[in-house]
């Protein structure tokens, strides 16, 4: 379950991390009596549980109340990423000296905690580690041994952070450990030229096992990151939006997660996982197109079936019905493979719709797929 930024600021605070001083509104006008209390000038942040914000226009500076009433106007009902905006924080600005990047995350693989930091944080940290690994420490953590002053020491040395810091990566530990979390992230930790160290935007991803000792954070949501999440969730669909062009409909979660991995060697990015288990009835085909179509960054669509208990020509009949009352806007590419994969391919090809085309083979379709999407 992830956390809204403010959400995350409370736990930072509860463990003796400091942060500005912000306050959470859904009313413009409560936007402009909050700036009043915090000093006039504000950063009015969207609250959606997705990262990208500051790109897509999510994060402004306000420089007097009425500024920030506007902006908050702006800003609330605004679509980052599939998410709409329902809630603004506005925050005190920060004068800053040098932005850092910390976090710990689970190693599921490795069956420990990851800390990763860097001494270049901010918007661009993906590029950095992408361009300049050296630049990005990762440092094991032992679930059993914990994080000792010493480790945290070590982290901080290995990725170049001031040695203030090292007591806040203790203190972030405590909340990846007493709040079930699975994921604490704070970009940017800054040092401001006061020196001192704040966190000033945080994530904080909660162990779902863990529910039922934190459901104060679930209260009065769903559950679900965003709109096409929980319609998916209505439908009885197990839904992931994920930031790509290449809708993937599968059975199976095996064989879908194996679907994106190809997607991605092709060269494109896949929009989701969507995975309509053992059985795909029309309807179960319908209401999974339904949900994919509707994600306006779909350029394609690829369904990925190998047929086992239900069979390739049931699958290829409920894809047939399912056109029947979605509306089929982007090139459909489907692999059908497994029992009765022959008389499947032969439905597909009867009712020879023109957005849908076939492929045998898995990478074959993966590539068709990718080639479809970036050059819509």
């Amino acid at each position: 379950m992830d956390l809204y930024e403010h959400q995350a600021r409370e736990l930072f605070e509860r463990h003796g991390i400091l942060v500005p001083r912000a306050e959470v509104t859904d009313s413009p006008k409560e936007a402009r009596e909050i700036a009043r209390r915090l000093g006039g000038r504000v950063v009015v942040k969207a609250q959606v549980k997705t990262g990208g914000r500051g790109k897509a226009g999510g994060v402004k500076l306000a420089a007097d109340p009425a500024a920030a009433e506007l902006t908050a106007r702006q800003i609330l009902g605004m679509d980052i990423k599939g998410h709409t905006v329902g809630k603004v924080m506005l925050a005190q600005p920060v004068d800053i000296e040098s932005e850092f990047y910390v976090s710990y995350v689970l190693d599921r693989a490795a069956g420990r905690f990851l800390a990763i930091a860097s001494a270049e944080g901010g918007m661009e940290i993906e590029e950095v580690a992408a361009g300049r690994p050296e630049a990005v420490a990762r440092i094991p953590v032992d679930p059993a041994e914990g994080l000792t002053s010493a480790r945290a020491t070590e982290i901080a040395d290995a990725a170049g952070l001031p040695p203030q810091t090292v007591d806040v990566l203790v203190r972030l530990w405590e909340v990846l450990v007493r709040e079930d979390a699975l994921l604490v992230e704070v970009n940017p930790l800054v040092r401001t030229r006061q020196g001192q160290i704040l966190a000033l935007d945080g994530k904080v991803t909660l162990d779902d096992n863990a529910r039922f000792r934190q459901a104060r954070w679930g209260a009065g949501e769903t559950g679900y990151d965003g709109a096409l999440e929980a319609a998916a969730a209505a439908k009885g669909l197990n839904y992931v939006k994920l930031d790509g062009e290449v809708g993937v409909i599968g059975n199976g979660a095996g064989l879908v997660m194996s679907t994106l991995d190809v997607v991605d060697g092709c060269g494109a990015r896949p929009a989701n996982f969507l995975d309509i288990g053992g059985g795909a009835s029309a309807q179960v085909m319908a209401d999974g197109l339904s949900v994919v179509l509707s994600d306006p960054d779909v350029k394609s669509v690829f369904v990925n079936v190998f047929g086992g208990i239900t069979a390739c020509d049931a699958v290829a009949d409920g894809i047939v019905r399912a056109l029947e009352t979605v509306r089929l806007t982007k090139p459909l590419v489907v692999r059908l493979d497994g029992n009765n994969a022959a008389r499947g391919r032969a439905v597909l090809e009867e009712h020879a719709h023109p957005l849908v085309q076939q492929v045998t083979t898995m990478d074959g379709a993966a590539a068709r797929a990718a080639e479809l999407a970036t050059t819509a």
